[in-house]
């Protein structure tokens, strides 16, 4: 193994997490920060938490709401597309209809 070309190892290479938590490791950066470390992690604490860094957790909330609003509008123009063609079937009978009621006036 050459003794030149590797990187520096740090046996104390200290880890800081956004919460405050900090502790030491083996790494080859004297000083490591990171977002999310096991005390604040979402799978150990059983409580959710959000790193959004770049605004897409409120990009996704604003979408999921548009959707609602236009989704409810194309629910009120169905609702309206048939009750038209509800009352345009009420106000002319099919043939369908002509037929059983001339059924029922020959029986």
């Amino acid at each position: 193994m050459k003794k030149t070309g590797h990187p520096i190892w740090y046996n104390d290479a200290k880890v800081s997490c956004v919460c405050g938590h900090a502790f030491t490791t083996g790494s080859t950066l004297p000083e490591i920060r990171v977002d999310i470390c096991s005390n604040c992690h979402p799978f150990f604490t059983g409580q959710q938490k959000l790193v959004d860094t770049q605004g897409q957790v409120e990009k996704f909330t604003k979408s999921q709401e548009t959707a609602k609003v236009k989704q409810a509008e194309r629910a009120k123009i169905m609702e309206a597309r048939s009750s038209k063609i509800q009352k345009e079937r009420t106000d002319k009978p099919s043939l369908k209809d002509l037929l059983i009621q001339a059924r029922k006036k020959a029986a």
